[in-house]
């Protein structure tokens, strides 16, 4: 199968709005990324993180290697800082958060257990879809575990944000773009993963459809109890597997571009 153009960094996608619609949008303020002070930077604060983390039940290794390199400082306000190692998410503007270092890890972790990869502890994820960008901190820890990173985010504000604070790492395989996550990004599958931070009621097909065979998704999606739960999918040859886990709180899945 012949791999698809891959766009530059940063790259912008607007599947669904018109220039008009796009000139009719307002301005957000993007704010600047915190600059990195040796307190904040250093990889004693990281490791106590990370520590945590494997106290917690994260074990894989290439997660917690991950997860110890990115600055996560660098994506939550200055006012935020002296909590941005705490097991705590954090708001990031226009009502949305960035989510708790364990949940990323954890769903990461889910991801990395995909078909494809059993029995390779040492392997890394080919093609990654991240359905809902935010700050962009997961995509920059998505980027220390897998080959190409494409993360989608519907609100205009939160991908200028991420594309802010991204520019500073300058991850030539992250590509971020502006559309409606709900649908995917076709021309970027078949993934060998798809992560969601956002839940709804059930998992889109597009999602499905753009997955590979061997890939896995891990997303929230409404529960029987009324709430949300993880939900695993893989794709085998025999067709879809699916198992409910824990109970998880995200915002809801949402389509077009605001």
């Amino acid at each position: 199968m012949a791999t698809p153009p891959r766009p530059s960094f940063p790259v912008r996608l607007t599947p669904t709005a018109s220039a008009a619609t796009r000139g009719r949008m307002p301005a957000v303020p993007v704010k600047p990324m915190v600059p990195s002070t040796p307190s904040m930077a250093s990889d004693a604060v990281r490791a106590r993180m990370v520590q945590k983390l494997a106290a917690q039940g994260i074990a894989d290794a290439r997660v917690l290697r991950a997860m110890g390199a990115v600055e996560r400082h660098r994506f939550v306000d200055s006012a935020l800082v002296n909590q941005a190692y705490e097991d705590t998410s954090l708001p990031i503007g226009l009502g949305q958060t960035i989510s708790k270092p364990n949940v990323v890890a954890r769903m990461i972790e889910l991801l990395l257990g995909a078909p494809a990869l059993v029995g390779k502890p040492q392997g890394r994820l080919g093609r990654v879809l991240e359905i809902g960008t935010g700050c962009g901190y997961q995509a920059a820890v998505l980027n220390e575990v897998a080959s190409e990173v494409y993360s989608i985010e519907r609100l205009r504000g939160l991908h200028e944000r991420a594309r802010t604070n991204l520019r500073h790492f300058r991850l030539a395989t992250v590509h971020l773009m502006l559309g409606d996550g709900m649908i995917g990004y076709a021309k970027g599958a078949p993934y060998a993963g798809i992560i969601a931070a956002a839940g709804g009621e059930a998992v889109p097909e597009a999602w499905i459809d753009q997955l590979a065979v061997g890939g896995r998704i891990v997303a929230p999606t409404h529960s029987a109890t009324g709430g949300q739960a993880l939900v695993v999918i893989d794709k085998t040859l025999g067709g879809l597997e699916r198992r409910i886990l824990e109970a998880v709180h995200f915002v809801p899945l949402k389509s077009g571009i605001a």
